[in-house]
This record gives C-alpha cells, sequence and structure tokens, in this order.
C-alpha cells in the first residue's frame, strides 16, 4: 500500500532518483506494516519507506504479541526500541542503519536509565550510535512512560 504525500506538495514535487526522476502525482512512499510491532492506534502508520530511507512512528512500548506494557522504564525502553527494530527490519534494514532517533520520555528523571538501555541496545546489535534528542513531554498515548521514533537509511552498495 503506497500512502501519498499531501496533493500540494505532489504538484510542486520533482525528484531525481538514481536514473529515474519522480514527477508529480506519483507515490513517494510505501508504507512499513508488521505484526512484530504494535499496531498504530490512530490514523497513522509504523513507518513509511522513501526508498532511499525510513521514518517511523513513534513507538510506544506495548508488547505487540500480549498488548501489555510494563511498569519500570528501563523495561518501556526496551520494548519500544524493539518495536522500533521491528519497523526497521520489515523494511529490510537493520539496527545499524538508525541514523537518527527522538526519545520522548515524561520524566526527565529517569534519562539515565534510559540512557543505559539505550546503549546496550545499540551495542548488543553491534550498530554505532545513531544521532538522537530526547525531550521530556507532558503525556505520552495510553500513559506510558517513553515513546521512540526513528529514521534509518537505506546505504548504497
Amino acid at each position: 500500500m503506497w500512502v501519498p504525500l499531501a496533493r500540494q506538495y505532489q504538484r510542486q514535487l520533482q525528484v531525481c532518483r538514481g536514473s529515474s526522476q519522480i514527477t508529480s502525482g506519483e507515490k513517494m512512499s510505501r508504507e512499513i506494516s508488521t505484526e512484530k510491532a504494535p499496531a498504530a492506534i490512530g490514523p497513522y502508520v509504523q513507518g513509511v519507506d522513501l526508498g532511499s530511507m525510513i521514518m517511523t512512528s513513534g513507538q510506544i512500548p506495548v508488547d505487540p504479541t500480549t498488548g501489555t506494557v510494563a511498569d519500570d522504564i528501563a523495561a518501556q525502553a526496551r520494548q519500544s526500541l524493539e518495536n522500533v527494530r521491528a519497523i526497521v527490519e520489515a523494511a529490510g534494514l537493520q539496527v545499524g542503519d538508525i541514523v537518527k532517533t527522538t526519545v520522548f520520555v515524561k520524566d526527565l528523571n529517569d534519562f539515565a536509565t534510559v540512557n543505559a538501555t539505550y546503549e546496550a541496545f545499540f551495542t548488543e546489535h553491534q550498530a554505532n550510535f545513531p544521532a538522537r534528542s530526547c525531550v521530556e513531554v507532558a503525556r505520552l498515548p495510553k500513559d506510558v512512560k517513553i515513546e521512540i521514533e526513528a529514521i534509518a537509511v537505506r546505504r548504497q552498495a
């Protein structure tokens, strides 16, 4: 399934990609969907594949098998990262292809714990650490403590 860009951008868009040219009206992105990450809880998709780059939607720490959310921040951070990984892998990429993450936390006092979990995750996957932003927010869906979104790049061979 293809997800079209907003109509006002489709008319203005002209992007060169390799030897082919994408012009107005053509579909630029493909929906990424996997049962290994929780289904979207609103009018959005798990991720979008733009060909050379993929973007995940923010992933909250819902276990896709049970629908449950752990209580502690370390387990929530780990599950959010696993959900991101599932979407990235569904697009044919790996954790090492992630170049940017944005981490939303309900309490910045949890930063040290989140940081340790984040570091362990990328180290486990033998991946370089991506660029990252981390911000405290007032509230997250389902009252979870963390949400993580990512951008990954499909590298040329």
